[in-house]
């Protein structure tokens, strides 16, 4: 029995959303796993080590070095709160989409 070519073709174009969604299904499970390394290498804390030795550095240079380390130390602060407002944000958005 032999199909014309417009059944052909009907047929084929059906099978177009079932590949699509096979498709998302393995981009979604591979997605996540990426996003999680993601989260863990973006956590990590880097290490800070300062020391000032007053009898090799001047007080003034001191005193520089001291005010400088803690508005670092602040912006790394405003950092984490941003970031965690971020994540935040990222997960109500997966919410939304799952309701």
């Amino acid at each position: 029995m032999a199909y014309s070519e417009t059944r052909i073709v009907i047929g084929g174009l059906a099978h177009v959303p079932v590949l699509i969604f096979i498709a998302n299904f393995i981009k979604g499970k591979f997605g996540i796993k990426i996003q999680e390394a993601k989260d863990n290498i973006v956590n990590e804390e880097p290490v800070k080590i300062i020391e000032v030795k007053d009898t090799l550095v001047k007080k003034g240079k001191a005193e520089a070095i001291k005010e400088i380390s803690n508005k670092l130390d602040s912006i790394e602060q405003k950092a984490d709160e941003v970031y965690e407002k971020v994540k935040k944000k990222k997960k109500d958005k997966k919410k939304k989409k799952k309701n």
